[in-house]
């Protein structure tokens, strides 16, 4: 159909999602980046954040890491390492592990060990970030 495009969404765990869409949004490194079919190809980095995916004209988020994007014209294809639809986010563990995180940013850290804290922070703060959004 060319109305919409193939979203796969892949962790080193699962493939989390796997669907047509009518639009995706991504957390790119330039800024947010909005998909329609038949989009430019592109490949290039996302950040932790939010994608939200438009399926029979409704918005469903995930929230997620750090990862790379494969656009072409009918395909979206997001290697990530976290991926967490919204509903599936429990928000108290997110929480307690953004605060932890940030403690730990406070202490004398190596490198290796502040560059994993920050992950965690930035994973618990995209999960917060979405699951606070459906709220609204």
């Amino acid at each position: 159909m060319a109305n919409t495009l193939r979203l796969e969404i892949v962790t080193p765990e699962a493939k989390v999602f796997s669907d047509d869409v009518e639009m995706v949004t991504v957390p790119a490194t330039e800024g947010e980046m909005g998909i329609y079919p038949q989009h430019v190809p592109v490949l290039t980095q996302i950040v932790p954040g939010e994608v939200i995916v438009r399926k029979d004209g409704r918005d469903s988020s995930l929230a997620v890491g750090e990862g790379f994007i494969e656009i072409t014209g009918e395909r979206v294809a997001i290697m990530t390492d976290m991926a967490i639809p919204a509903e599936n986010i429990d928000e108290a563990q997110a929480e307690e592990a953004r605060q932890r995180a940030e403690a730990r940013l406070a202490e004398h850290l190596n490198d290796e060990e502040a560059a994993m804290v920050s992950a965690v922070l930035a994973h618990s703060t995209a999960q917060l970030k979405v699951k606070r959004r459906q709220r609204h």
